[in-house]
């Protein structure tokens, strides 16, 4: 069985709720290493706005509460360009064997990201 997620993400929405809560809503919602990631990119709220679209295409994908696995789903990078979703937690736990996978993409204005889980 596959079961498919997808999200779209105003960048505008999410440069806003930094600047409005800054470090509470980063650590509300994202992994240190995400931040890490993402902060002094030079396009820093896209980085965000496509990791948060992915969460959510994860949850969706596994039909669960999103804001179950804020922290437990991480997009990580390997040596490939290619990002992947690291879990841990609950998210592994519904996860379980499936295989995952994610695919995303942004402009200045919208980031998107499709999750599919495959049996």
């Amino acid at each position: 069985m596959v079961s498919v997620g997808v999200d779209i993400v105003e960048v505008e929405r999410i440069r806003r709720a930094i600047e409005r809560f800054g470090p509470q809503f980063l650590d509300k919602i994202f992994t240190p290493a995400e931040i890490a990631y993402c902060r002094g990119k030079a396009r820093e709220a896209e980085s965000f706005a496509v990791r948060f679209a992915a969460k959510e295409a994860f949850a969706k994908a596994l039909k669960v509460g999103k804001a179950s696995v804020w922290k437990e789903v991480e997009v990580t990078r390997s040596e490939s360009p290619r990002p992947t979703l690291t879990l841990k937690g609950s998210a592994l736990a519904l996860a379980g064997s499936r295989r995952i996978d994610v695919s995303m993409s942004h402009i200045p204005t919208y980031a998107v990201a499709v999750v599919l889980v495959e049996d």
